[in-house]
């Protein structure tokens, strides 16, 4: 596994950029429109005339408007950003939802902004359009989840609050299979809460998951389990450690059922021994 990676600075451009087509900004038109003359001074339109801007050329500057405050140095200015994406999720969703990939690359790094309120702000505006925008937000689910559980072991009640809620949201509304194995990946490089916290999504996941697709279930969640039962130190301390292991092992043995005993077979005895006395067998 890779190593996690550090928390982005506040004010570092998108690690890669994607071309989605978008055609880069045309200057805009000063709001004083010329009008033409005739020889003798007089005007061909009125002093009223307007120039109206395509409506193409007009998404593309309020595009790169967006893209400039999410990226800015100052933290308000970035605030500013995160609460413009929350407008125009409600007032343009079509327009958000095509541009998807290249606006996360921005926005992703607001949700583990050095800046604490600039991180509650984008959490709890996450949140709230992931509702909004559903499926629309599968594409970048990978670098959603990664930004997300990076926040966990936040030690403000109010960021924890917002990266818990933000989670269950992702749960509610995006694609399940998807998060399972990126949770279960980014459960392997967290520690502390985050750990068990991502570990009781994963429990949530396993019965929907497994119903559709089975083999994912089988891949991704059954080592997080094994991981659990090899009695290695795990980096979190807690007494509830047992009760998500647990928790999970029972929510697998009930979709997977005698497979599962099958599957643990292979496993050094005293996983088996511990699995044992998890489930009562």
């Amino acid at each position: 596994m890779e190593n996690q990676r550090g928390e982005c600075p506040c004010v570092k451009e998108p690690v890669k950029k994607r071309n989605n087509g978008s055609k880069k900004p045309q200057a805009t038109l000063s709001s004083a429109k010329r009008v033409k003359s005739t020889s003798d001074g007089r005007l061909l339109h009125g002093a009223k005339a307007q120039v109206t801007l395509p409506p193409a050329v007009e998404e593309t500057e309020l595009l790169q408007r967006l893209y400039n405050l999410l990226k800015a140095k100052g933290f308000q200015t970035r605030m500013e950003g995160v609460a413009l994406l929350q407008d125009l999720c409600k007032s343009s969703p079509q327009l958000i939802s095509t541009n998807i990939v290249q606006i996360f690359d921005y926005f992703v790094l607001r949700i583990s902004d050095s800046h604490k309120k600039v991180k509650q702000k984008a959490l709890d505006v996450l949140a709230e359009i992931t509702g909004i925008l559903k499926d629309a937000l599968n594409p970048v689910i990978i670098g959603l989840v990664e930004g997300i559980t990076k926040s966990l072991n936040s030690k403000d009640p109010r960021v924890r609050a917002a990266v818990v809620k933000a989670l269950d949201e992702s749960i509610a509304h995006l694609d399940k299979v998807s998060l399972l194995k990126e949770f279960s990946y980014q459960w392997s490089q967290l520690s502390g809460q985050a750990l068990l916290d991502v570990a009781e999504r994963i429990t949530v996941l396993v019965e929907w998951v497994y119903a559709r697709s089975p083999e994912v279930v089988e891949q991704d969640a059954l080592p997080v389990l094994w991981s659990f039962l090899e009695n290695k130190a795990l980096p979190v301390r807690s007494a509830n450690v047992r009760t998500v292991a647990t928790e999970l092992a029972l929510a697998l043995y009930e979709v997977m059922g005698t497979k599962l005993k099958k599957c643990a077979a292979s496993k050094p005895p005293h996983v088996q021994e511990n699995l044992s006395k998890m489930l009562g067998w």
